[in-house]
């Protein structure tokens, strides 16, 4: 099992940048597939971004392609998401999450997930 942290959230103007990080406990986080959801309020859930085992693979939502970055550090059980030029409507609360298995596409289905963390921009 994997517990995850996420923290870099806070309030920035539009057109900011924000750097998020995500902790993984545990000595095997180079074998989870990492994604990077977000929810605001009155909304489902949508994946965001999502890498690969080794980091060679990501994958964006059209919404944030060009102004998300996904990377991982496997020495480090990190997971990032550096948002640039960001948007009001990027306001959500942010969340990371793990798989048991390599990732080869967005999607939703993860085995584990951070307490996210508040992305709040204003215009």
């Amino acid at each position: 099992q994997v517990q995850l942290g996420e923290s870099g959230g806070g309030l920035v103007q539009a057109g900011g940048s924000l750097r998020l990080s995500c902790a993984a406990s545990g000595r095997t986080f180079s074998s989870y597939g990492m994604g990077w959801f977000r929810q605001a309020p009155g909304k489902e859930r949508e994946s965001v971004a999502a890498i690969s085992r080794s980091g060679g693979r990501t994958y964006y939502a059209d919404t944030v392609k060009g102004r998300f970055t996904i990377s991982r550090d496997n020495a480090k059980n990190t997971v990032y998401l550096q948002m640039n030029s960001l948007k009001a409507e990027d306001t959500a609360v942010y969340y990371c999450a793990a798989a048991r298995r390599d990732i080869f596409t967005l999607t939703l289905l993860y085995d584990y997930w951070g307490q996210g963390t508040q992305v709040t921009v204003s215009s």
